[in-house]
C-alpha cells in the first residue's frame, strides 16, 4: 500500500511537471523570433563578401605563381619531380630577342589540361587582337609547373606593348580565359 501511494505521488509530480513545462513552451511559442524569408543574394555569396576576379591581370586560381622571363631550367624539385623555373625574369625585352617565355607553378589539380598563350600588340601602329604568335602546352596530370614559348613573329618584334592571354583548359573560347600578361618590347639601342 505504501508502494501504490509513493507511485501514485510520483506519477502526480511527473505529471504536473509536465504540464508546466508544456504550458511555458506554448506560452513562448507564440513569441519565438521567426527569420523572415529572404532572397538567396542577402546571405549566400554576397556581393560584399567576394572580390571580383579580374581576368586583364595575371591570372591567379590553379596557377601558384606566373612569370615573364628570357628563359627556363629544368630542376629536380622536392618531390623528385621536374620543376621548370624562369631564367632572367624580366617584363622588358629586346627587339631581336629569339623567344619570351612565360614560366608557371601550379597548385595541385586532378585532370590533365592544356595551358594556351595568345600573344596580340597592344601599342599604336600596331594592328589589335590580331595574333602575332602563340603556344600551347599540354599539363599532365603529375606536373607541377610548365612554360609557354612565345616565339618572335614572322619579321620579328615590333617595338612596344604586348598583351599575352592565358587560356586553360581543352580549347581557347570566351570560357577559357584566365588571365593575361604584359611585356614591353624596346627598339634596338634601348
Amino acid at each position: 500500500m505504501a508502494r501504490q501511494a509513493k507511485r501514485t505521488a510520483i506519477e502526480a509530480i511527473t505529471a504536473v511537471i509536465v504540464l508546466a513545462i508544456s504550458t511555458q513552451w506554448a506560452d513562448g511559442a507564440d513569441e519565438l523570433p521567426l527569420t523572415k524569408n529572404l532572397p538567396i543574394s542577402e546571405f549566400q555569396n554576397r556581393v560584399q563578401d567576394t572580390t571580383p576576379y579580374d581576368f586583364d591581370a595575371p591570372p591567379k586560381g590553379m596557377f601558384r605563381s606566373i612569370t615573364m622571363a628570357e628563359g627556363f631550367e629544368e630542376e629536380l624539385g622536392f618531390h623528385r619531380t621536374h620543376e621548370i623555373v624562369p631564367v632572367r625574369p624580366a617584363e622588358r625585352f629586346p627587339q631581336d630577342a629569339p623567344a619570351i617565355f612565360i614560366v608557371f607553378s601550379l597548385h595541385q589539380h586532378y585532370q590533365a589540361f592544356t595551358v594556351f598563350g595568345r600573344c596580340m600588340p597592344e601599342a599604336d601602329g600596331i594592328e589589335r587582337d590580331t595574333i602575332v604568335t602563340e603556344d600551347a602546352m599540354h599539363i599532365a596530370l603529375e606536373d607541377e609547373s610548365g612554360y609557354l614559348k612565345l616565339l618572335h613573329p614572322q619579321g620579328g618584334w615590333k617595338p612596344g606593348r604586348y598583351k599575352v592571354e592565358i587560356h586553360s583548359g581543352e580549347q581557347v573560347n570566351e570560357m577559357s580565359l584566365m588571365g593575361t600578361m604584359r611585356f614591353s618590347v624596346l627598339a634596338t639601342g634601348n
